[in-house]
């Protein structure tokens, strides 16, 4: 009866090395098309497009391919979301561009894309005890009865996950590939530190 005393206590269970498997879901980005734009032209004009002023100053434009969404304020600046890599992301913005030339709008400079926020989803490749990680790791928020994942902020990664018992992890927060890697090892380290608490 002693064996499952002690896997409650274990914060991290799973074979050596941990088989992590992270992949991009979404890139945030903002930039500046440096023109002024008439939403309510272009929103006349477009089909793909949901302009409410009274609700919100942006005007919103869906693209099919790359799938992804922008919003476009009138001041030229651009925030794009849905993108998985960096070449969808300048593909979008090329379709926002073609879109204005329908509404006589030639923007004639290669925007410059800031990465605002990357959010990468996966697997660290082993259970883990969310009530033991909640004690043991620091900046963790867990409330089971409101919502089944923890979440585990590493400010020196500038990154937020979102952990849960099956060993699936999103990460947010990142600006970058790199960042993104470099924050999972770090999580993952600081998982099996745990384990040998």
């Amino acid at each position: 009866m002693a064996k499952p005393t002690k896997k409650t206590k274990e914060a991290v269970k799973g074979t050596e090395p941990a088989k992590r498997d992270i992949q991009i879901v979404n890139i945030v980005v903002s930039t500046s098309l440096e023109h002024d734009i008439p939403l309510e032209k272009m929103a006349a004009t477009l089909s793909n497009t949901e302009y409410n002023p009274e609700q919100f100053p942006g005007l919103v434009i869906r693209i099919r391919e790359p799938k992804t969404s922008a919003l476009i304020f009138s001041s030229g600046k651009v925030v794009c979301t849905g993108a998985r890599t960096l070449e969808k992301v300048e593909e979008s913005l090329q379709q926002i561009i073609k879109s204005l030339e329908k509404i006589n709008i030639k923007i004639k400079i290669k925007p410059k894309i800031n990465v605002q926020n990357i959010v990468a989803s996966g697997s660290v490749g082993m259970d883990l005890n969310l009530n033991v990680l909640a004690m043991k790791l620091e900046n963790t928020e867990y409330e089971p009865e409101q919502f089944p994942g923890l979440v585990y902020k590493l400010p020196q990664a500038k990154a937020t996950f979102l952990l849960f018992s099956n060993g699936k992890i999103v990460c947010t927060g990142t600006k970058s590939e790199e960042q993104v890697n470099a924050a999972v090892d770090k999580l993952i380290e600081n998982l099996k530190k745990t384990k040998a608490k």
